[in-house]
Parts: C-alpha cells; structure tokens; sequence
C-alpha cells in the first residue's frame, strides 16, 4: 500500500500500511484520547491490584470518558461492563480472546456485572454463506469459549440478541427512532444492495449500553457502562453516544485496544478463509508451531549478517507483537525486546518462546473449556440478579 494512502478502519474492513494502523491518526480522526500513564495509576490505585500487562503495554489505548467510570467507582457508585461476539465460527482464535482476557480482569478487579451479547443477528444479516441454524450452533460453541476464560457465574450475564429481543425491544426503538439512514450509510457504509436487516442492525449493537435493558438485573436504574473492545467498533458508539442523552441515557464509556495482527503481518486480517492466518483455540500443540515457524511474519535481517548489525524491527515482527500480547512476564518481555531488538537474539529463537506461550495458553483454555457443561451455559444465560458491590 502507497505510504500516503489512508488507513481504512471500519467495523468489517482493516486496511494499512506494513507498520499497521497509525493509531496517532485514528485517535484524531475518531475524536477520542489517548489512555495516559495516570489512569492505569489510578486503576492501580483504586483496584489495588498491579494493572492488567495489556493496560500498562498501551494495547488498550484510547478512550472515551474513562475518566467518568474512575470517578464513578471512586464515589463508591456501580458501573458495569458490556462486551460482546458475533459468532461466525465454531472456534474463536487467539486475537478474538483479547476482549475477554481484558473484561475477566476488570470484572474481578473492579468486582462489578459483565454484559456478553452474542450477536447472533448479526451474522446471519451480514454472512450470507451462513445459515440460522449455522449461526445458532456457532453461538453455543462461542458462550462455551467465554466462559472457559473464568467469567464469574454470580457477576455475568451472557445472552443472544434472538433470545432477549423481547427486553432489548424498547430501547431498539427509541435509537432507531433518533437515527436516519443517512446516518447509518456514514457510519457504516451501506448501500441499496445490502439487505434491510444490516441497515437495521446498529442499533441493538447500542442498547446493552443502557443499564434498563436488563431489568432483572438492573431494575429501571441508569447505571453507566464501560466498553473494552477493539478501536474497530468505534462507529457503533460514537452513535450510541450521539443518541443517549436525547432519548435521557448516560452515554457510555469506551477503551479500545490496539489491533492484534494476522500471522502474515500487520497490514493483513485474521480471515476465517485462511487457517493459517491465524492460531485457533482448538489448534493442537503441532499445529501452532507449524504456523508460528511457517507463517508467522518476521522483523528479523534477511541475512544473518544483516540481523546481527541491525537487528530486527520489533515495529512489525509479528512473533514480538503476540509476546506483547500474551507474555505476562515484563522481564523476559524486555530482555527480548533488547536481545532481539539489537541482532543478538535470532528469529528462530523469538519464535521458540512464541510457540512455547502461545501454545501454554491454548491448551490451559482447552482444559478449562472441556469443564463447560451445557448447564452452566444455560446458568450463565438466564436473567436474574447479580451479586456485585455497590448495586
């Protein structure tokens, strides 16, 4: 891609150049802000715990009144948090788990409710090679990979669009009563061809962000709520934001992560298409080293000669980039950083220590999801009460 040509980030398109996405210039053109050292202080602060590695790493980087959940929680008044999957596979890859690992730790630091809507709608709207029943089997695979990432039973609430329509309903209507299709068409770029429902869609992704929309859980309160998910799905809540205050709802708060890259680079997408763009959670041992040792794109010299007097560039090695994502060891993270950074450490090297994480976090979460028994997903899927402080 030509150095000057814009990055492309929308909700169901990712294009940029080989260093990935400038964030710098994503930040300015979405309108919100950086995530600064002071506020994983203050949540080091308020939390009492070491901030999570991926909020003290910057992958969760930018933000839309964070400030106000801190404060929020600083007066001892509840938040909770809503994040969400669009299951359009029977297994979820290692990029798509970033949210979860975020939410689980927030959820337990903060020791407040978490919202999980499985867009099930969606992806039957949007994925014509899927079918209902595809998307429906989809679902319950995914809700068993969420909850295998240790979500508290009593603190979540995980549900299908299909199954809660009749409590999402009201609030449906009043966004889409305050949204014109034009709005909609520059938000997400439909055109004539699409078919009604996409059109249609965006705003049911806006209302678990309204405490109201889950009455057993929240009664009629206007609670505020808290968004961790990728800078990707900026547009849907940049509307939500826009319409909350005119049909008298708090807008919702965002914190977007940085993008995780496809093993061929920054400037590809993790394509269900292509198996060897990505590592699976239900990926054997020998697969993801075979990928990781294939596929995995390197910063490293094209000579051993170069690598040793430049060394590699970390910028779009993409074994350092999953090391930062899933490392949790600042340490051994940096020595490498250092080591790898300046030629004495090779790319095979680097690699071995990927295939070594990577696979110890894939086969801790196959053991766990092995444990989800199709009661606790009906558990973890029927309205009730949750038990949180300050609700």
């Amino acid at each position: 891609m030509e150095e000057n040509k814009e990055d492309v980030v929308t909700p169901f398109s990712i294009e940029s150049g080989e260093t990935g996405v400038d964030y710098e210039k994503l930040v300015a053109k979405f309108g919100c802000e950086f995530v600064k050292p002071e506020h994983v202080q203050q949540i080091e602060e308020l939390t009492g715990q070491k901030p999570h590695h991926l909020l003290r790493r910057g992958i969760y980087f930018a933000h839309r009144d964070l400030d106000v959940i801190l404060s929020t929680f600083r007066n001892r008044k509840p938040f909770y948090l809503y994040t969400g999957r669009g299951p359009s596979s029977a297994a979820l890859h290692v990029g798509h788990m970033v949210p979860f690992i975020i939410n689980k730790w927030l959820q337990d630091a903060f020791n407040v409710p978490m919202i999980i809507q499985i867009t099930d709608d969606e992806k039957y709207l949007y994925r014509p090679e899927l079918s209902y029943e595809d998307v429906q089997k989809y679902a319950k695979e995914n809700i068993r990979d969420i909850i295998a990432c240790g979500f508290d039973i009593n603190k979540t609430f995980i549900f299908t669009d299909s199954s809660y329509i009749h409590r999402l309903y009201p609030n449906f209507i009043k966004m889409q009563k305050h949204i014109t299709l034009n709005q909609i068409q520059g938000c997400f770029g439909f055109n004539g061809t699409d078919n009604i429902g996409k059109w249609a869609y965006p705003p049911l992704q806006a209302v678990p962000a309204f405490s109201n929309s889950f009455p057993e859980i929240f009664g009629n309160r206007n609670i505020p709520c808290l968004i961790p998910e990728a800078i990707d799905q900026d547009p849907y809540f940049r509307m939500t934001r826009d319409v909350a205050p005119r049909i008298g709802y708090l807008k919702p708060a965002v914190l977007h992560a940085k993008f995780f890259p496809a093993l061929q680079g920054l400037n590809t997408k993790m394509s269900a298409s292509d198996a060897n763009s990505a590592i699976y959670m239900d990926d054997t041992p020998e697969v993801i080293a075979k990928k990781i040792t294939s596929y995995a794109f390197s910063g490293g010299g094209r000579s051993l000669k170069e690598h040793r007097e430049k060394g590699a560039n970390l910028a779009v090695d993409v074994p350092f980039q999953y090391l930062t994502f899933f490392m949790e060891d600042d340490a051994r993270l940096e020595e490498i950083r250092v080591k790898y950074g300046s030629g004495e450490m090779l790319t095979k090297e680097i690699k071995a220590d990927t295939i070594r994480i990577v696979t110890e976090f894939v086969l801790e979460h196959q053991r766990r999801r092995s444990l989800v028994t199709d009661e606790m997903i009906e558990a973890f899927m029927t309205p009730r009460p949750l038990l949180v402080n300050n609700l």
